[in-house]
């Protein structure tokens, strides 16, 4: 399904809401407005394959321009706001987009974008002008409201995050019905599985351009439901909006979990958050102690998924299983996984390795990169794809993950998995954020570093590194605890809460 439906049925239904301002956007609006800019594109010469560039704040007109697109059988590139204007431009002309759509709140880095994509044809921007951009406003009451006979399925074409190297897009196959047609499989697990519906309120606090909160809202706006997006997380704006607007369901990554969990109880008792169902976490391995914490504190509503931007498989757990099975992302729900050593050979339960999941084929494809399409894939098996994520499986099937194979230290020929260490200190009081990764060793190879960003009231320096070091031995093998902590003022993640490690071990290792 798609707006329209709604807009027929329900037409005075918020499709979305903005959290902190409170406006609305009706499935009646919702349904007109992306219709119009699809005419409007269609006019302008776009054809079913064709790419929109998406290039917005967390608002309102996100979401009119996913919809135009995806009605028309065209593919909409969210592109990351944080990056610099010639890093959105690459990935604008690598996209090959022929249109442009940006946010006047983003107007300077848009007018600096502009001059770098010369192939875009058609550039528009909401809420305001911009030098070089059409008038987005403008443009949609000069539209056309005659819906099209056919409105094929578009699809998504987002970049990987680009830690390290140039980001790589990844473009799936646009899919063989109409947008009105059934067949989204993400939309059928979140039907199915996570209870999601035209009764659902649902909190996006994540910034729009992110795989998983793009698809999440859309998917609710597909199945009816009203999705209520932030302007930008906030610890305490997001409690107050579960209580605010009655949210029944919602979808976090682990870093959100910890600055919430560190407000003070007074501010965490203050909001009613019983209207809540279904608290969807994913994006990063979540510390054991930290799940642990909301689960006592928002009770037995959380639900893990283990999955990647490109789509090759899934794993899920509700919280009543982790709960048995504490640490692991689940069992699978999409392929199969399979854990195999460096030669691609399948090792037995309990033992760490590359994770794969076999499907029946893959539908997607590294734009413009076939080595990259090609190495991902398992050496023997074609149907077998893997992002480089470590772990493994129990007797029970039940997936657990290490760590990203980049990222493993090896010490003295012993692999240590970072992740575990970053667990273990990520609710020591003194720390508001900590990386944990190897760096050059004569004797060792490589030794285990901690950097941390101190908590607002620690006082960085000896005394809180010795106070680490020790809280890191009781906790782990003496040989897993690193061996000396960095004080720094912030450590670089992405918007979305993913850690930039790379840039940390670049930096030591030139140094």
């Amino acid at each position: 399904m798609y707006p329209g439906t709604h807009a027929a049925a329900h037409p005075d239904r918020p499709a979305l809401i903005m959290a902190g301002s409170g406006d609305r956007l009706t499935y009646r609006e919702l349904d007109d407005r992306s219709l119009r800019l699809a005419n409007l594109l269609r006019r302008a010469g776009l054809v079913a394959g064709d790419v929109v560039a998406l290039l917005a704040d967390n608002s309102m007109q996100a979401y009119e321009v996913y919809w135009a697109t995806v009605r028309s059988g065209l593919y909409v590139c969210a592109v990351n706001n944080h990056l610099q204007a010639a890093e959105i431009a690459y990935i604008i002309n690598d996209s090959g987009a022929s249109a442009l759509v940006a946010s006047a709140n983003l107007g300077e880095l848009a007018e600096d974008v502009a001059n770098q994509i010369p192939g875009v044809r058609v550039r528009l921007a909401y809420g305001g002008a911009v030098r070089g951009y059409g008038d987005y406003e403008v443009g949609l009451a000069a539209a056309p409201t005659e819906v099209p006979a056919v409105q094929p399925r578009g699809a998504d074409l987002l970049y990987s995050s680009g830690t390290t190297g140039r980001p790589k897009g990844i473009k799936p196959e646009l899919p063989d019905r109409q947008v009105h047609e059934p067949g989204d499989t993400l939309v059928e697990i979140l039907r199915t599985v996570f209870g999601f519906g035209e009764d659902t309120v649902y909190l996006s606090p994540a910034p729009v351009y992110h795989a998983a909160p793009l698809r999440y809202c859309a998917s609710v706006q597909a199945l009816g439901g009203t999705v209520v997006m932030m302007e930008r997380f906030d610890a305490e704006a997001a409690l107050q909006a579960i209580e605010r607007y009655r949210i029944t369901h919602s979808q976090w990554v682990p870093t959100m979990f910890v600055r919430m969990l560190k407000l003070d109880p007074s501010i965490r008792d203050r909001y009613d958050l019983s209207s809540h169902r279904v608290a969807v976490h994913a994006a990063a391995p979540c510390p054991v102690e930290v799940k642990r914490s909301m689960i006592e504190w928002w009770g037995p509503i959380l639900l893990e998924y283990y999955a990647a931007t490109e789509g090759i498989g899934m794993t899920m757990i509700d919280s009543a299983r982790w709960l048995e099975k504490p640490g692991s992302v689940g069992r699978a729900v999409l392929g199969e996984p399979r854990i195999c050593d460096d030669a691609g050979q399948l090792r037995p339960p309990g033992e760490v390795g590359t994770i794969y999941f076999e499907r029946d084929e893959f539908h997607f494809e590294y734009l413009g990169d076939p080595e990259k399409t090609r190495s991902v894939k398992h050496p023997e098996h074609a149907n077998w794809a893997t992002m480089g994520d470590l772990g493994y499986l129990d007797e029970d099937g039940f997936l657990f993950l290490t760590d990203r194979e980049a990222f493993t230290i090896i010490s003295g020929g012993v692999n240590i998995y970072p992740q575990e260490v970053e667990n273990v200190l990520a609710l020591h009081p003194a720390i508001y954020d900590v990386a944990v990764f190897g760096v050059p060793d004569d004797e060792m190879g490589e030794a285990v570093k901690a950097v941390v960003q101190p908590a607002p009231d620690a006082v960085p320096g000896p005394a809180l590194e010795r106070e680490i070091l020790g809280y890191a031995r009781d906790r782990v093998a003496h040989y897993k605890a690193p061996r000396s902590v960095d004080f720094v003022d912030e450590l670089p993640r992405t918007p979305t809460g993913k850690l930039v490690k790379g840039k940390l071990k670049a930096r030591y290792a030139r140094s």
